[in-house]
């Protein structure tokens, strides 16, 4: 019997996460169609303070023409080259080529007014950094990941990049997927995430119904969603 009970948890246990997994997919194929991601929050599709005169926007990486690609791969290069340079990833222009025009991609870009593109997702141009506009473009990514229903909005940053004071100034913390250095292994990059507190209270909630005797009121995606990439 104890056997019999043993394989039955295990069951359900295998049912919940396979339930999971496809509302994460759900999730993700429902956001994957939007058009424009920004259509509901008209407010943050400019930027105007400290000298800054930007328009924002968001776009499929296949919706991007070669020079943008280009330029987004130039700004990487030239923000990150060094720093993977000085870590075991090492850099290869055509990795990060094929990393950056992965067809699943988007890509959240302000361009100045004038016409001069300033930033990619958190790959600023040094003229526009420490003006606030980075800090904008988190809270735009953000809005658009909480508002399609995501669990996390989750990133990588190399462990010798100092901008990660940047983002856990914003409340990012360490992401229970984050790697643990060892005596004989070490990494270096951690993962952050910030929780969307409306998913994490209504699974809250869905625990203590649960308690009660109520078992079918959880509902919680489990994709990380991959909205900024500083590796």
């Amino acid at each position: 019997r104890k056997s019999s009970a043993k394989s039955k948890e295990k069951r359900l246990k295998r049912k919940e996460e396979q339930q999971k997994i496809h509302l994460a997919m759900s999730v993700v194929e429902k956001a994957n169609k939007l058009s424009d991601p920004l259509e509901p929050f008209p407010v943050f599709r400019k930027y105007n303070k400290n000298g800054i005169d930007a328009e924002l926007y968001i776009k499929r990486v296949m919706d991007l023409d070669e020079s943008m690609k280009s330029w987004i791969f130039s700004l990487t290069k030239k923000n990150m080259q060094i720093k993977y340079e000085q870590c075991s990833w090492g850099w290869s222009d055509s990795k990060k080529m094929e990393e950056l025009t992965d067809e699943a991609a988007w890509y959240l870009i302000a361009q100045a007014v004038d016409g001069t593109l300033l930033g990619y997702e958190l790959q600023l141009e040094p003229s526009v950094q420490r003006k606030g506009l980075g800090k904008f473009m988190m809270q735009i990514l953000e809005l658009v990941a909480f508002k399609n229903n995501m669990r996390k909005v989750i990133l990588t940053i190399l462990k010798n990049n100092h901008y990660s004071k940047f983002f856990k100034a914003l409340n990012y913390e360490l992401d229970e997927t984050s790697p643990v250095d060892y005596q004989d292994e070490t990494y270096p990059y951690e993962i952050l995430s910030k929780i969307n507190i409306r998913l994490a209270n209504t699974v809250s909630q869905s625990t203590s119904t649960k308690k009660h005797g109520h078992t079918n009121g959880h509902c919680c995606s489990g994709h990380h969603h991959h909205s900024t990439i500083l590796s």
